[in-house]
């Protein structure tokens, strides 16, 4: 067929110049492809490889939870107010709103004196929902789901319920703590955007006037940064041997479950590389890492913000880089992601193709 053989070659040259990205495959055709940036920096600023753009400016949406819930211990909220690493851990957190998730959030809440309508993140359907629905609208799913949605929710879909609740909650113990007014406190003139926008700068090593800002969906400050500067903040985050930065590292990497939830990514591959691997997702395509060991940080997007994609695409990161197969999995694998039809059947698959650079 001419069009298949177009289309060959056209994924035979992308590959041929060193560009990794993601295949949606149907059949034996390339459908679509998800051009990938990818920067991987060391924790002294060196850029150890790439793929596409390494300085694609994005926001990073979610990946930014880990420096975000750092002045919660910094400035000694956490220590005041007796936060566990459990409630660190969903600090950092896109979590799923399963019951001891917002059981945990609803806890710290109630011992900072504060009520759920304190909460500025808006309501929506738990993100373990989302998933179980998935399937029905033939978005790729690499891991088994709930035979319903209604079988898996959390009883509540309020601002607890949110996937951001554990941020907030660390937002508003930090105003507490410092004195500021918890009124406003996602806003941007509030100081705890501000603080948040502080440390953003110091890990990144960017001036705060070079750091975008605009509203994320939860109603907080989100930031855009190029993908080599978000390397560079998780491979210092995961190396620093400052107290603060090791007990959000910790917690993350010793409450995966947390960090996301059954059937999440961040989730099954912290779990599959324990005390290895830290990784946070963010929307529109955007992944953070680190691996700690090696004092590398990973910063990844999809440039047209597919999810499902950057989590293929990290994967090809992480084989590239090395990584030894995990000794242990739980879930299928993110090499090759189903993509499956109303009917349930497999009828392609998403896959990465291409290399990194090394520099």
């Amino acid at each position: 067929m001419v069009l298949a053989r177009r289309n060959l070659a056209l994924e035979f040259d992308e590959v041929r110049d060193g560009h990794l990205r993601v295949e949606a495959m149907r059949g034996e055709l390339v459908e679509s492809v998800h051009r990938v940036s990818v920067a991987v920096v060391d924790a002294e600023g060196r850029l150890v490889a790439r793929a596409g753009d390494p300085d694609f400016v994005t926001f990073i949406r979610s990946a930014a939870k880990p420096f975000q819930a750092l002045p919660l211990v910094e400035d000694g909220a956490a220590q005041r107010f007796g936060v566990t690493d459990e409630e660190l851990a969903l600090a950092c957190a896109s979590h799923n709103s399963e019951p001891a998730q917002v059981d945990a959030v609803r806890r710290l809440l109630t011992r900072l004196g504060l009520a759920e309508s304190d909460l500025a993140c808006g309501p929506h359907r738990p993100l373990s929902v989302e998933l179980a629905l998935a399937d029905a609208s033939g978005v790729p799913s690499a891991i088994p789901k709930p035979q319903s949605a209604e079988a898996d929710q959390s009883g509540s879909e309020g601002r607890l319920a949110s996937n951001c609740s554990g941020k907030h909650v660390a937002m508003l113990a930090l105003a507490l703590h410092r004195g500021w007014s918890t009124s406003g406190y996602h806003q941007a003139g509030h100081p705890v955007q501000r603080r948040c926008l502080q440390v953003m700068a110091h890990w990144t090593g960017l001036p705060d006037s070079d750091i975008g800002e605009a509203v994320d969906g939860c109603g907080v400050v989100t930031f855009a940064i190029p993908m080599r500067s978000l390397a560079l903040a998780y491979a210092r985050l995961a190396a620093s041997d400052q107290a603060a930065p090791r007990r959000v590292v910790q917690a993350m990497m010793s409450h995966p479950h947390l960090v996301a939830g059954r059937w999440r990514p961040c989730t099954a591959l912290m779990r599959a590389y324990p005390g290895r691997l830290l990784a946070k997702v963010g929307a529109e395509g955007v992944y953070g890492a680190a691996l700690p060991e090696r004092r590398l940080g990973i910063g990844v997007k999809v440039e047209d913000g597919h999810t499902w994609a950057s989590v293929v695409a990290l994967w090809a990161v992480l084989e590239q880089l090395g990584l030894d197969p995990p000794p242990r999995v739980t879930e299928p694998g993110f090499a090759e992601v189903p993509i499956r039809n109303t009917r349930g059947e497999v009828v392609g698959s998403l896959r990465a193709s291409g290399k990194l650079t090394f520099v």
